[in-house]
């Protein structure tokens, strides 16, 4: 193992310091830091990787548990590494040999379409696991409108896609969105249940004969409204396609910038809903694991 320290002590220099190791053998990346950085704790070390400081081969590695060859070079970089530059509208906040949930942004499709080809979470998603390893996949457990921003989970590998969608409804445990709407409900807070079907032109509707569609439903309370707009907690018993925005246009306050389901309001410039918390049972470790983004600021700027 080689170890060398550049920049720092000259006067001269103005990069940051870095350090750079390599690996002679097989093994996780937490034990190969522990072990050559003696002067470091464990905590310290899950600092560097959470900040995206250590870098595999010239990547990024948050993944404590990511599984080093020989002949790799770990470089630790005293500035730390922008995800969201680096995944395109994409930051990955959870990654191990199984799963991988992120946050993306507004505007991007989970997956190609016939229609729209363009790079989409499960595009980029697959570029980044196959920088790792050209041999890698992404599976999709679940999907967000493209409008929509916020959490999504993904699969590494085939029966771990299989375990999460045949055990959705029991391994979730929070799944909440936040949306903006028009107006003001009243109550305040409640519960939403209907039928959904899928019309041949791709749009959803509503109906109460069991008959025409699949159940959905959806509990709602205010956080934050005012004269024009309300902010609301939306958990879904269900998992619809379209359901929050189906659902909120039948209580006559629809999502705001969703034209297509009854908004004739757009003040954020995108649609007002955000996947905001996901907490699940993980498959393979059984332990609760749960993931908050922060509150979008556009949607606050309302309020």
């Amino acid at each position: 193992m080689k170890k060398k320290h550049t920049g720092g002590e000259s006067a001269r220099s103005k990069k940051p310091q870095t350090t750079t190791l390599e690996v002679n053998e097989r093994e996780e990346l937490m034990k190969f830091l522990i072990a050559q950085l003696p002067h470091k704790n464990r905590n310290n070390i899950k600092t560097l990787l959470k900040k995206r400081q250590v870098l595999v081969d010239g990547k990024a590695i948050s993944q404590f548990n990511y599984l080093l060859k020989p002949g790799q070079k770990i470089v630790l970089d005293q500035a730390p590494t922008s995800m969201t530059t680096q995944m395109r509208g994409i930051t990955v906040v959870y990654e191990d040999k199984d799963l991988i949930v992120v946050n993306k942004n507004a505007g991007l499709l989970t997956m190609a379409t016939d229609k729209e080809k363009r790079a989409t979470v499960y595009s980029i998603l697959s570029n980044y696991v196959k920088d790792n390893n050209k041999d890698s996949k992404i599976f999709i457990v679940h999907r967000l409108d493209r409008e929509t921003s916020g959490l999504m989970l993904f699969a590494k590998n085939e029966e771990m896609q299989e375990l999460l969608q045949e055990s959705w409804k029991e391994t979730v445990e929070e799944r909440s969105y936040l949306a903006v709407i028009d107006g003001k409900l009243d109550p305040a807070e409640g519960s939403y249940r209907s039928y959904l079907f899928e019309s041949k032109v791709f749009k959803v509707h509503s109906t109460n004969d069991p008959e025409k569609g699949r159940e959905a439903i959806t509990h709602y309370s205010t956080l934050k409204s005012n004269d024009s707009y309300s902010l609301l907690k939306v958990n879904l018993e269900t998992g619809r396609k379209n359901q929050i925005r189906v659902h909120l246009q039948e209580l006559k306050h629809p999502v705001v910038g969703d034209k297509k389901y009854g908004s004739t309001s757009n003040p954020i410039g995108r649609l007002g809903l955000h996947a905001w918390v996901l907490a699940f049972t993980h498959p393979v470790t059984g332990k609760k694991v749960r993931f908050e983004t922060s509150i979008p600021g556009s949607f606050l700027k309302l309020f």
